[in-house]
């Protein structure tokens, strides 16, 4: 599903397969400035990383730990993935239309 330009995941089975299942959902928000370790230690080795980064990416998830990376480093990928899409023109005009 697509809406502008924004894709929403709406498949999320993969989270019955998460190394978090079952941990106090607390440790994947920390206060600001908190530590992230913890929360980042669970997702080590986790087989649906992946799918919880995607799924954090697509939907803008704008905080906690998902896929092992926090929004800072999830704005950095973003934006690199913007900075490559724009490199390529063609992709990017097709992107926009869809």
């Amino acid at each position: 599903m697509r809406i502008g330009r924004k894709q929403i995941m709406l498949d999320t089975s993969w989270q019955e397969l998460a190394n978090c299942l079952g941990v106090d959902p607390d440790l994947f928000f920390p206060e600001r400035g908190a530590s992230t370790r913890e929360a980042k230690e669970v997702c080590k080795g986790c087989v649906v990383r992946d799918h919880c980064l995607e799924y954090a990416l697509a939907n803008g998830e704008k905080f906690g730990i998902w896929g092992g990376m926090s929004e800072r480093e999830r704005r950095r990928i973003r934006r690199s993935r913007s900075v490559a899409r724009q490199a390529q023109p063609g992709v990017a005009a097709s992107i926009e239309t869809a």
